[in-house]
């Protein structure tokens, strides 16, 4: 027990040090230039269990069905209890920075033209997905550090509806949508 302990510790601080790595080093130029035609989403179920909102983009956007992807973050879940939305956790925490969990490296495989970083504390297991995601634009909440964000939007994490609409907005201003 003492050294599982010691153990999560490093793995900690290496998930950190790769952090902090890959803000200093720039962000791969992403193949697409202007445009939303796919959407991640990176949502902390703990704090905001319905999920199933983020699908609200695809009309919002005008994106076709399977243009959203959705990863969720539990700090702790049962792998025998089913979940609607693919999850992952502090135990899926590897060495250097990996995430060993299946869900995630699917959703990491992709890459997007919009993250959505629905999360509002710090949090190195979300903090690790947001910087491991290839996304051109990746947008989220004014409490989590400027580094991981583009776009930063000062809205309740509850209010879903209001970070649509401020998020579709600032979309159009951009000439992104």
């Amino acid at each position: 027990m003492f050294l599982k302990g010691i153990k999560d510790k490093f793995k900690q601080k290496s998930g950190r040090k790769f952090i902090k790595q890959a803000l200093q080093n720039p962000a791969l130029e992403s193949s697409r230039s202007k445009g939303v035609s796919s959407l991640g989403c990176i949502v902390d179920l703990d704090k905001f269990q319905d999920a199933d909102v983020f699908y609200q983009f695809l009309e919002a956007f005008s994106l076709k069905p399977n243009a959203v992807k959705i990863i969720g973050y539990k700090s702790y879940y049962d792998k025998n209890s089913p979940y609607a939305t693919p999850v992952f956790s502090d135990k899926d925490l590897g060495w250097n920075g990996a995430i060993e969990n299946s869900y995630a490296l699917e959703f990491l495989s992709r890459e997007y033209d919009l993250l959505v970083n629905y999360y509002d504390e710090d949090n190195l297991l979300l903090n690790l997905m947001s910087v491991k995601t290839k996304a051109r634009i990746k947008v989220g909440f004014k409490n989590v550090g400027h580094e991981y964000n583009d776009l930063i939007l000062d809205t309740p994490l509850t209010d879903f509806k209001t970070f649509k609409n401020e998020l579709k907005k600032y979309l159009k201003v951009f000439k992104e949508i």
